[in-house]
């Protein structure tokens, strides 16, 4: 129970594949909730759609001393839509059930049982679902058929599964954990699927609706999706002509691909649509051509159809999408991915293609697809690839900054910011996404200051294989620099502080993932009100670490603060070790980054008779 929100009391799953590829779920799990931070596990939802079906689904609810207290109803149970708001069309529910008990500690039990179409999507085991969890006992059964191996990769487990076999000769998969202790959440840690026991698997053979496919390999599973998506490339002749009106006589490929690709663009918007089979198969071209939507696979695939009418030959590529979602396990094959792109092949010269955006230039990807493995797909099936990687050259933020402060501290500022790659990202999706003044709205709370105003902004986009925005602000904050008597103290780094501070941790148990790799580059010029000398100025800091550097420097000369910033933040993994390391760089700057200038008023000589 020591750090502990809840504890898994007892966790029963078994999942039974048949002959036919068809499979049951069935679940029994009790919790122990002993305080506010574990309600979320008085909550239990299980999802279905066409190709599951939940066929029962019970719960009951016992008290400190374990006496039952009630057990749920059909009429307690709610059934909702899966679905968010990009969503046309799917058949994604949820049914969910919580007792909203209050009374600490209680439990909770829940049982569910859930029929499987199809075993292309496979169960996880991961007991302990969270570091505040403590575990009591959980097992996993799978039942295989012989002539179906099952293929599994495990985490933090010490055995092998036992394996025997049933009397209709399936074999019977079983893994056990007991008795896991709460963990504490470390800064940067790998996934925590990796940290604690868990197991991920598939099947040799598996089917999605009729839609036969294999996992032996890569290739194997490459070749499935090629067939979802085979002669679904056919454009309507109006497309056809307008592909090659704005295509031919081009010589240069680039600019064809962009021309395309623009038209997409202009052409389509992206919806999602989800109905069994449909998560995995995209809509034929001309259906997207005359609808004007499509979720990732189908504009994908459109995208694939306009260049191939153009002679120009492009992959269709599965790939998971998500800021922490860019570990594949790239040797068990089975489907882990959650989107699809484009890339047109051409050496290191590559054309990477977003056909979800509207606003993206061909050639960028993006922070949620850069820098990880996906599954190119042709003819020939699958192969693993990577997506481009941005890192300190490409990632930048360059700031210049023209200020004013009074004697009341007032601080009025132009600031003009150059954003690169996965640096504009959050900001392209924000001056694309919102009206003027709702932007104007963002700006006023987005700003790290105590108080300020933003008088007025500007944006300019560069789009290319490394987007560029330009931003102007021009803001004013009140009491910026604080006042004591006869003295101002002035920070110099207006708005490019960090924030990050680590806790001290001496028994470090994982390896640091650190995964965004930035340079930023501050130049500051402030105006000081008539009549202040100074009384201290900080010294110069330069800082070296493995994690990166960082550089800053305050000059004074006349009325004017020239303060400068340089901070590079490197990628890598690196041995928990390395922890107290990382925690004194980033004191470090956090402390460099709010160095102030102590400013102290000349004393006015008495004037005589």
């Amino acid at each position: 129970m020591k750090n502990a929100n809840v504890i898994k009391r007892m966790e029963m799953i078994r999942f039974s594949i048949t002959e036919s590829n068809k499979a049951t779920y069935y679940q029994k799990v009790a919790y122990t909730i002993l305080n506010e931070q574990g309600d979320p596990w008085a909550y239990f939802s299980e999802g279905y759609d066409k190709l599951r079906s939940i066929e029962s689904f019970e719960g009951s609810l016992f008290d400190a001393a374990g006496k039952k207290l009630k057990s749920l109803k059909k009429t307690d149970i709610k059934d909702v839509s899966g679905s968010d708001d990009a969503s046309l069309a799917d058949d994604n529910r949820v049914k969910w059930h919580s007792f909203f008990y209050k009374n600490y500690p209680f439990t909770v039990e829940y049982e569910v049982e859930v029929r499987y179409k199809g075993t292309m999507f496979l169960p996880r085991w991961v007991p302990q679902e969270r570091p505040v969890m403590g575990v009591q006992q959980s097992t996993l059964t799978v039942i295989s058929p012989a002539a179906n191996p099952l293929r599994y990769k495990m985490f933090n487990y010490k055995a092998e599964p036992a394996i025997t076999t049933d009397a209709k000769s399936n074999k019977v998969y079983t893994w056990e954990v007991k008795d896991i202790l709460p963990a504490e959440s470390e800064y940067a840690a790998p996934a925590w699927s990796q940290l604690t026991s868990s197991v991920f698997m598939t099947t040799e053979k598996f089917m999605l609706e009729d839609y036969e496919g294999s996992n032996a390999s890569w290739k194997d599973f490459g070749r499935f999706v090629y067939d979802l998506k085979k002669e679904k490339d056919v454009l309507p002749d109006d497309v056809k002509q307008k592909v090659h009106q704005l295509a031919d006589g081009i010589p240069d490929q680039k600019e064809k691909i962009r021309k395309l690709y623009e038209y997409m663009q202009q052409n389509t918007r992206y919806i999602s649509i989800q109905l069994g089979v449909g998560g995995w198969q995209p809509f034929d071209a001309k259906y997207v051509s005359t609808k004007r939507y499509g979720d990732c696979k189908a504009l994908s695939n459109y995208m694939y159809s306009l260049l191939k009418e153009a002679g120009i030959r492009s992959v269709y590529t599965v790939i998971t999408a998500g800021d922490d979602d860019n570990y594949l396990l790239t040797d068990l094959p089975f489907s882990q991915f959650n989107h699809a792109i484009l890339f047109v092949p051409n050496g290191k010269d590559t054309t990477w293609l977003e056909c979800t955006s509207q606003t993206v230039a061909p050639g960028y990807v993006g922070g949620s697809t850069a820098n990880r493995y996906a599954l190119a797909i042709d003819e020939n099936g699958g192969t693993l690839v990577r997506t481009p990687k941005y890192g300190v050259n490409e990632n930048l933020e360059i700031r210049n900054t023209t200020a004013t402060i009074n004697e009341e501290g007032h601080l009025s500022a132009v600031i003009k910011t150059k954003y690169m790659a996965e640096q504009q990202d959050r900001l392209h999706a924000v001056i694309n996404g919102l009206s003027k003044d709702k932007l104007m709205e963002f700006l006023k709370e987005d700003i790290e200051l105590a108080t300020y105003d933003v008088k007025s902004f500007s944006y300019k986009e560069e789009k290319g294989i490394i987007p560029v925005i330009d931003e102007t602000l021009d803001l004013v904050a009140d009491n910026y620099a604080t006042v004591s008597g006869k003295r101002l103290f002035v920070i110099p780094n207006i708005i490019t502080r960090t924030n990050r501070k680590l806790k001290a941790d001496e028994d470090r148990k994982h390896d640091l993932v650190l995964g965004f790799e930035f340079r930023d580059i501050d130049s500051t010029e402030i105006k000081i009100p008539a009549g202040y000398t100074p009384e201290s100025v900080p010294q110069d800091v330069k800082i070296e670490s493995k994690f990166g550097k960082y550089a800053a420097s305050v000059k004074l000369a006349g009325d004017k603060i020239t303060y400068y910033r340089h901070y590079e933040h490197y990628s890598g993994r690196f041995p928990p070790a390395a922890y107290a390391e990382l925690l004194k760089f980033y004191e470090s700057i956090y402390k460099a980054d709010r160095n102030k200038v102590v400013l102290v008023k000349n004393e006015q000589p008495s004037k005589g008779f």
